[in-house]
């Protein structure tokens, strides 16, 4: 299982910094690899706009 950006993304950029993976892609909403996501939550709990959820 891996985690999902919504649209309610607001590109703020304060999630990137958190993956420990580096499993998030910068866009006009960004974008997690479910590859790559360990589903650590690390992104989740820093989220501003609670955009993140697991998939």
């Amino acid at each position: 299982m891996a985690y999902k950006i919504s649209d309610d993304c607001t590109a703020c950029g304060t999630c990137i910094d958190e993956c420990p993976v580096d499993a998030i892609s910068e866009g006009d909403i960004y974008v997690i690899d479910a590859d790559i996501c360990t589903d650590c939550g690390s992104c989740a709990d820093v989220c501003p706009v609670e955009a993140i959820s697991p998939e």
